[in-house]
């Protein structure tokens, strides 16, 4: 079980059209593995940065996060992560809530422009209000960072979402077969919850999940596949999978998965409510303490989560800032590395919680369909021409 974990973690991959080598004081934003840098590191690329772009009040860097909702656990991971470096490096950090809507995070930037900050990291989910952002930021001569879901302008920073969504996707499947035979599979139906208002790269995610569980499944019918809308949270998930769950036959298997771990665990209390989790697997993706906590306590409904380490974009992201303002070109698409943590190495990646093998669960040995992967690829090529930058190039 190790073995696969451990080649899962190491599919990153370069974006096919980047020809980029650069490094700021050993930090290389392709190649970077996570872990922080040092107090001494940092400070010492702040005033490397303020050679080239002194700080605006003539003291200090002033950096601004705009989060994309506070009370979601990936987004607060991702908050702490940031707060943590900035005091690291001695950044003064201004934050807002862009809670889900794209008139507040145009409010939130117009606010950002007013204080005069000198970075901008944005998560906001509504891709309408990008353009309009941007348009202000860059009146404003401020650079942008924005994470998961791209802006135009600005370095695009996140979830490898073609990847991190076929690995999720092929590891349902093949645990599906595990559990249940080829046959049984093939009488059941794959659940996909999405994010549709979040525009193309999400939907590599989501694409990314369905392209991974039929590589791995032959001959699943497609009319099996329903998708619908999360709206990114738990909640809404949940009432919304309650309702699909009408539309399934009782009896067959309900494989399903979605855009992050909230939603993923609107699934899962959905089957629960309805009494049908015993016919069901579900597959996150993200692994913040949401899915972390399902891992150790439904890992026989929830059974694997391709893990984005939300707690450590911090590291990447301020490192990477203070790059851009030292005159350095940064790449297009910066990407995180992605690991399937599930319940028996959970402690491995996150000792806060046992590891464990929950009675009933699949018995796998994982392999990655890359045949299949490549396929994919090739198609959202084809299909999203301009975003040809986020789509990694073929797995040799």
């Amino acid at each position: 079980m190790r073995k696969f974990l451990v080649v899962a973690l190491l599919l990153g991959v370069f974006l096919s059209s980047m020809a980029f080598a650069a490094e700021f004081m050993g930090f290389d934003p392709l190649k970077f593995k996570g872990e922080m840098l040092s107090s001494d590191t940092l400070k010492a690329m702040v005033q490397e940065a303020m050679k080239v772009t002194p700080p605006k009040n003539g003291k200090n860097y002033v950096f601004a996060f705009a989060n994309l909702q506070r009370d979601i656990t990936f987004c607060m991971a991702v908050e702490e992560g940031i707060k943590k470096n900035c005091e690291a490096a001695g950044i003064e950090l201004v934050i807002a809530d862009n809670r889900l809507s794209g008139p507040t995070a145009l409010a939130n930037a117009e606010s950002f422009i007013t204080r005069n900050v000198d970075f901008v990291i944005e998560f906001q989910t509504d891709v309408k209000f990008g353009p309009v952002i941007m348009q202000k930021f860059n009146a404003a001569g401020i650079p942008v960072i924005a994470i998961d879901i791209p802006m135009p302008g600005a370095t695009f920073f996140g979830v490898n979402n073609p990847l991190a969504g076929f690995l999720g996707g092929s590891y349902l499947g093949q645990a599906a077969l595990a559990k249940w035979g080829l046959d049984k599979v093939k009488e059941g139906y794959l659940v996909v919850g999405a994010l549709p208002q979040s525009g193309v790269v999400p939907a590599m995610r989501t694409e990314g999940q369905i392209a991974g569980f039929l590589a791995s499944v032959p001959g699943f019918p497609e009319d099996h596949v329903i998708t619908f809308d999360t709206k990114n949270t738990l909640d809404y998930s949940r009432s919304q999978m309650v309702n699909v769950l009408a539309r399934i036959p009782e009896g067959v298997p309900i494989m399903c998965t979605a855009i992050n771990c909230q939603s993923a665990t609107g699934i899962v209390r959905a089957l629960q409510f309805t009494k049908r989790d015993k016919d069901a697997i579900v597959v996150g993706l993200g692994c913040d303490e949401t899915g972390q906590e399902e891992l150790a306590k439904e890992g026989n409904i929830y059974v694997a989560d391709p893990a984005s380490f939300p707690e450590r974009y911090g590291n990447y992201l301020i490192p990477a800032a203070l790059m851009k303002l030292a005159g350095m070109e940064l790449p297009e698409g910066i990407f995180v590395q992605h690991v399937i943590v599930t319940p028996m190495n959970l402690c491995e990646y996150y000792p806060k919680w046992p590891c464990s093998t929950p009675e009933g669960y699949p018995q796998l040995e994982y392999k990655f369909p890359k045949d299949g992967y490549n396929a994919f690829l090739e198609s959202l090529r084809e299909k999203y021409p301009d975003y040809a930058q986020l789509i990694p190039e073929n797995m040799e």
